[in-house]
């Protein structure tokens, strides 16, 4: 999974994830949790949505799985400010799941399998830990739109795409889900897809995303690898970085994500 991830867990890479909870980013998976539910998040990164599901399974437990070990201590940190107990955090590969087979009744991934390079054998691991009847619950990106566009952040979007592709990542990766999940062992009739959302229109909200893109820019293990691999200049990061801050200053800007997501039961 190292190999083909293209971010680090650099400050401006973790405050786009903190930002996520199982509300605004695994509102597909809620309706189907019951309080005594064990469930396993992997690619937990800084732990915001693990933490979230761990409230909405009281009499249960949840693990959190990050590839690295760097943002794990943050996410305990963050649990135990937040006074929740029913839950840890641990090293794990997604291609090789630390875990015994039907062990969780959930097993949940958020925006992961695009940066892996297997997305079949991830989801055939998750297949192998759920229990059966459980719920493998996956949400992966499928395109973004911005308003307005310039070419600095044009840029910007061709630079995501060329370290991936070089990477081995999966691009639109949310289109693809129910693809995987079919090879991975799951019948088409255990499987409901539908679509998620992301909005970034207030001041708020832009400075919160766009600050982090322009940040991430300067000075991120994306940034360090672009110049370092021939992606693009210095000089050229930083007519991105200036791109986005203009888009932040915007009153007119805004941000939107399509997302694909499945829940398939074993």
């Amino acid at each position: 999974m190292t190999q083909a991830y293209t971010n680090d867990h650099s400050p401006s890479v973790l405050q786009t994830y903190t930002w996520r909870d199982a509300h605004n980013s695994a509102a597909y998976l809620l309706p189907y949790l019951r309080p005594h539910m064990s469930i396993l998040d992997v690619g937990c990164g800084p732990g915001s949505i693990t933490i979230d599901l761990a409230r909405k399974v009281p009499e249960g437990h949840v693990v959190g799985v990050e590839h690295v070990p760097d943002p794990l201590d943050g996410a305990r940190s963050l649990a135990s400010s937040k006074g929740v107990t029913n839950i840890k955090f641990q090293v794990g590969d997604i291609h090789n799941l630390p875990f015994s087979e039907n062990t969780f009744d959930v097993v949940h991934a958020h925006q992961v399998l695009q940066h892996i390079a297997d997305p079949v054998l991830a989801f055939k691991e998750m297949r192998r830990v759920v229990k059966q009847g459980g719920i493998v619950a996956v949400q992966e990106s499928v395109v973004s739109t911005i308003y307005p566009d310039s070419a600095g952040l044009a840029a910007w979007g061709d630079l995501q795409v060329r370290i991936r592709q070089a990477r081995g990542n999966y691009r639109k990766a949310g289109l693809q889900l129910h693809v995987w999940a079919r090879e991975a062992g799951f019948p088409v009739g255990n499987m409901k897809k539908s679509t998620g959302s992301w909005c970034f229109s207030n001041p708020h909200d832009r400075e919160y995303w766009g600050g982090a893109m322009e940040e991430r820019a300067r000075s991120s293990g994306l940034a360090m690898t672009a110049v370092r691999e021939g992606f693009a200049s210095e000089t050229e990061l930083q007519q991105m970085a200036t791109a986005w801050r203009t888009w932040v200053e915007d009153k007119d800007g805004w941000l939107g994500f399509l997302h694909g997501q499945i829940l398939c039961w074993k």
